[in-house]
């Protein structure tokens, strides 16, 4: 008898502890699609010279946005709550003065093909102290969208990630140029 009463109070504990964390987590369905999210061709990229001479030699550091990744949530009239993970990979080059630099990137929510609702800056310090070649994943969470109502979905929106660069470095990328290792004659 006392092992059926174990049994049982176990069986009601149990119950009662997946009702509980059933109703922590959220499980209505996104109404709608997460936001796109990307980098920019002219903005995926940083190239800093030691000066005006765009030569290999004179190159002191280098950044590629690899992959931008989101991950949202959002239904009824909440606002969107997102999760951005942007994967890196940055060099050091010939010039290169010091095994730190810090690079400075923005992530930017838009209207789709619109107007900026909001845009912050981040500095990141990356070490080179074993390569220099390293890679790097940053998570930027929370990132809250407000939506005017329940109507709107997530693919009113997009969310735009880049370097932060001079007039020079954007001109330079915009130009298409960049450094290629020489492969054979």
């Amino acid at each position: 008898m006392r092992l059926i009463s174990i049994v049982l109070a176990s069986t009601l504990l149990l119950t009662g502890c997946f009702g509980f964390v059933r109703d922590a987590f959220d499980t209505r369905r996104n109404p709608g699609p997460c936001p796109v999210a990307g980098a920019l061709y002219d903005v995926a990229r940083i190239v800093v010279f030691k000066d005006d001479e765009e030569t290999f030699n004179n190159v002191r550091y280098t950044g590629d946005i690899r992959d931008v990744r989101l991950y949202c949530r959002y239904a009824d009239g909440d606002p969107m709550r997102a999760e951005v993970e942007i994967d890196f990979a940055f060099g050091r080059g010939p010039a290169a003065e010091d095994v730190k630099y810090t690079y400075k990137y923005f992530v930017a929510v838009t209207r789709r093909n619109s107007k900026v609702l909001n845009k912050e800056e981040f500095d990141m310090d990356i070490y080179f102290i074993e390569d220099d070649v390293v890679e790097n994943t940053q998570l930027i969470a929370p990132l809250v969208i407000p939506r005017a109502d329940e109507t709107i979905s997530g693919a009113n929106f997009e969310v735009i990630v880049g370097f932060v660069l001079t007039e020079e470095q954007l001109n330079f990328n915009r130009a298409g140029r960049r450094f290629r290792l020489n492969i054979g004659n």
